[in-house]
């Protein structure tokens, strides 16, 4: 149970957060540009299960790839990409929370 509400916490928290303290006059913008970093999720699809509540995500999905961490970590530099680069490292701490529990 506790898990589960860090982990979705984590996912809803932290971009409300970060849009609240670092975006102030376009939060919600903000929020939502960082909220959408939770589609990355579609490639639990690929998996099977599709579900599994005892496999972290890190590094085992390909969209969780240390690669595709790695690109995310680099959409925060250029000022174009940095809300969809917030909203993808924001989402791979939340699942680095969630493997913390396993």
């Amino acid at each position: 149970m506790i898990q589960t509400i860090a982990h979705y916490g984590c996912h809803l928290l932290l971009p409300l957060i970060v849009a609240l303290l670092a975006y102030r006059k376009i939060w919600v913008k903000a929020f939502f540009i960082m909220l959408a970093g939770i589609l990355i999720d579609v490639d639990h699809l690929l998996a099977n299960p599709i579900f599994d509540p005892n496999r972290c995500s890190i590094n085992f999905h390909p969209l969780h790839s240390y690669i595709a961490i790695g690109i995310y970590v680099l959409l925060l530099f250029p000022k174009k990409t940095r809300l969809i680069g917030l909203g993808l490292v924001i989402h791979i701490i939340s699942d680095i929370v969630d493997c913390s529990f396993m």
